[in-house]
């Protein structure tokens, strides 16, 4: 990032800030960060990341949490194209990737139609960072050819996604399914899977906090998903991984066993 000049056009940053551990962040990003005179922060951003910014920059939280009170998205678009066009060095930090369930494609729209640059800077997206951290892949040769990431967020006015038709096709192709925001619907998620084909015992896992200190998961069955959610009192953030992938975590086949034994 550089200061712009009189023949540039205003350039916004969407930058990804992963999933909340700072050391997962990349270089681009911490340049990016470190650059920026006016930085919009999302609200599940790493408290940890904004250490890399100067100490004059403004910092903005503009917060977007389910059940909670949310920064208008109109409000924040705006917002980023007055203070670029005033010759801030503006970065849009997300959490994640910012292409990947974090508006970013809606906000690289409005940028552009307004006659601004945009450059966007890749995150880990929560989802590898949950899968990892239990040490087990989205893909694998024996267990997943391919991995599906979906929402549980629906779109207000939309029906969501087809939870049937996706366990059917995880089931035929053989695909891990990964599911952002999920949390809340965890039982109409159970039933709609269970009734779409994906068998009772396929492995589960839900990562809250994925990649933080405070990271808690539990690994069990998709008959069981609901009840292990309430019972170790998990909520948003987290991620729910559907899948034999789980298979190959060292301490699953005993927890599987027992149907739904929680993984400290």
């Amino acid at each position: 990032m550089q200061p712009h000049t009189v023949h540039e056009k205003p350039t916004v940053f969407l930058v990804g800030a992963g999933p909340g551990d700072p050391e997962l962040l990349t270089i681009k990003a911490v340049k990016a960060i470190a650059q920026a005179t006016v930085l919009l922060v999302d609200d599940l951003v790493g408290r940890g990341v904004l250490a890399y910014a100067q100490p004059g920059a403004r910092q903005i939280y503009v917060g977007k949490r389910g059940g909670c009170a949310s920064t208008p998205q109109h409000f924040i678009e705006q917002l980023m194209i007055r203070e670029a066009r005033r010759g801030e060095r503006v970065v849009r930090l997300k959490g994640g990737d910012p292409f990947i369930f974090g508006r970013g494609g809606e906000e690289a729209e409005r940028l552009r139609a307004a006659g601004l640059e945009v450059e966007v800077v890749s995150g880990i997206t929560a989802g590898l960072a949950a899968t990892t951290s239990l040490g087990v892949p989205w893909t694998h040769r024996a267990h997943a050819h391919g991995v599906v990431l979906v929402t549980g967020h629906a779109h207000p006015g939309s029906s969501g996604p087809d939870w049937r038709s996706l366990a059917k096709t995880c089931v035929s192709a053989r695909l891990t399914l990964v599911i952002y925001m999920g949390v809340a619907l965890a039982r109409c998620l159970q039933e709609e899977l269970l009734a779409g084909g994906l068998p009772a015992d396929t492995p589960v896992g839900v990562i809250q906090h994925a990649s933080l200190p405070q990271q808690r998961h539990v690994v069990t069955t998709l008959d069981a998903l609901a009840l292990a959610i309430e019972r170790e009192c998990l909520g948003s953030p987290a991620v729910i991984i559907v899948g034999d992938v789980l298979r190959g975590l060292p301490t699953a086949q005993s927890c599987l066993s027992e149907k739904g034994q929680a993984l400290a």
